[in-house]
């Protein structure tokens, strides 16, 4: 285990309101200085996520960005600060920092350092994925925005406080490197460390973003995340076509049939009642509020090819399809060779990954079972048919926030951005959320972030806007500050 105490001498506090301009002077100056030049070393380590790499401890890049971030810590001289980075046994590592608080209260911060896997020849010219580019306003690279920035930005927000003098609660920042393998390593560290995790007011999470770069977002639904592999077998070696096609079913029409049990290919409606949830008035007039604001921009920023049309009209009914209605997305495939050097045979297997979104609500260890039951159930032909789950994780609903970490978070927003925060939802899912929910489930949430419009987080041309970042450093600190209070 890495562990280290920065001593530096501690200086007094008062209680009192932070000074909102000179945050936000305070922010764009540590950012330039500071967090920028670590975060463009970051996106030079690929650091992909254990599911992507199965030899990540060999490959060390995981090791690396813990090192990394920590070096940076290092440098912060920030009063009553430590960190230990945690393994248990060939789990992935997990690191926990502790800022003591001047004040009343807790707030557990967290985020993550691995990556998605990154093809480079997809890239635009002058761009990579391992290489940070710089072109105002956006800082491009895999990483720099999901999730590379949130551990900066968060410890940044509470350093602010101690430099102004405000008093601040306690503050614990857990930093996991498995969160996008679906955070399988996770639970047995919240179990091990409940000792040093506190008991959290206010739980902040900086890993999502909103429909502008103008106002602060905050996520208030994600949906959950059901993935598994479902595999066809039909032969035990390739036969050719000429002698086996229209005698042995087509693995492949197999899968066709099988999909067909669990998604109406016409609508994309997924056929699982427990899938679904409600959709209630509140949620209907939350979508319309939405879309009075973003407008067309929900279907024009999607990089769709021209003549593409969406599965159903309507921005505000694309918002409900987008966090609260299930979907599936086949989005890998084996025993298929490429088309270059496909012969004429029938193939032995076809294997396809399948991942479903579910809107929060839903039983997710329940909807994964019944899914196999659903597909492995009467195989057509008598055909060999399993269906393996990966990755399984409920959905998120967040309570609201006090009326005074509420107010804090909107006088700072309209100061600093000149715009009130926006509430909206993403159907992307954070595991820990309904994790730690489960184990704080009186504490309050805010889940946020600088994601938006084209930043394509896991897609080619990865990138973080850095004047929205700078903001939300200012204003998560004046609202952190009212924790205290």
């Amino acid at each position: 285990m890495l562990r280290r105490r920065l001593h530096v001498l501690r200086t007094s506090h008062k209680s009192m309101e932070p000074d909102l301009d000179a945050l936000a002077q305070r922010s764009d100056e540590l950012w330039e200085e500071s967090i920028l030049p670590s975060l463009m070393d970051f996106v030079a380590i690929p650091a992909l996520s254990p599911g992507f790499d199965p030899n990540w401890a060999e490959t060390g890049d995981l090791d690396a960005t813990v090192e990394l971030f920590c070096g940076w810590l290092d440098t912060q001289s920030i009063d009553g600060m430590s960190y230990e980075v945690h393994r248990i046994g060939e789990r992935s590592p997990v690191l926990l920092v502790t800022i003591e608080g001047t004040g009343p209260g807790e707030v557990l911060f967290y985020s993550h350092l691995d990556k998605q896997p990154a093809r480079p020849e997809l890239w635009s010219e002058g761009l990579h994925p391992w290489k940070a580019v710089r072109r105002e306003p956006w800082l491009f690279g895999r990483g720099a925005l999901d999730d590379g920035y949130g551990g900066y930005l968060c410890v940044t927000s509470v350093r602010m406080l101690q430099e102004q003098g405000v008093t601040y609660p306690t503050c614990r920042f857990i930093i996991e490197t498995c969160e996008e393998s679906g955070s399988y390593d996770l639970p047995e560290y919240l179990d091990a460390l409940t000792d040093d995790l506190g008991s959290p007011n206010l739980i902040v999470v900086l890993d999502t973003g909103g429909g502008d770069y103008e106002h602060i977002w905050v996520t208030d639904a994600l949906r959950g995340l059901l993935a598994g592999t479902l595999s066809v077998q039909v032969s035990h070696e390739g036969i050719h076509s000429g002698h086996g096609g229209g005698v042995i079913p087509s693995s492949f029409r197999i899968a066709r049939m099988l999909l067909d049990r669990v998604e109406d290919s016409d609508t994309g409606e997924v056929l699982i009642p427990g899938m679904h949830v409600p959709i209630t008035e509140e949620v209907r007039a939350q979508s319309d509020s939405l879309v009075e604001l973003l407008g067309d921009t929900v279907w024009d920023d999607l990089p769709v090819v021209d003549g593409m049309r969406p599965q159903t009209p309507g921005a505000a009914e694309m918002l409900l399809n987008m966090n609260w209605r299930p979907c599936m997305s086949v989005i890998g495939s084996d025993g298929m060779p490429p088309i270059q050097t496909a012969g004429n045979v029938l193939r032995t297997n076809t294997d396809l990954k399948l991942s479903f979104r579910v809107p929060p609500g839903v039983d997710s260890e329940a909807s994964i079972s019944e899914i196999k039951r659903i597909l492995e159930d009467n195989p057509p032909y008598g055909a060999k048919v399993t269906f393996t789950p990966d990755a399984v994780s409920d959905g998120f609903r967040a309570p609201p926030l006090s009326s005074g970490a509420s107010q804090a978070l909107s006088e700072a927003a309209n100061s600093i951005s000149g715009l009130p925060p926006m509430t909206i939802w993403l159907g992307g899912t954070i595991p820990f959320l309904a994790m730690i929910q489960g184990k704080y489930p009186d504490a309050q949430f805010l889940c946020t972030g600088t994601g938006g419009p084209g930043n394509n987080a896991h897609g080619p041309d990865e990138k973080l806007h850095i004047p929205a970042s700078k903001r939300l450093t200012a204003v998560l600190s004046a609202t952190i500050a009212a924790v205290s209070r």
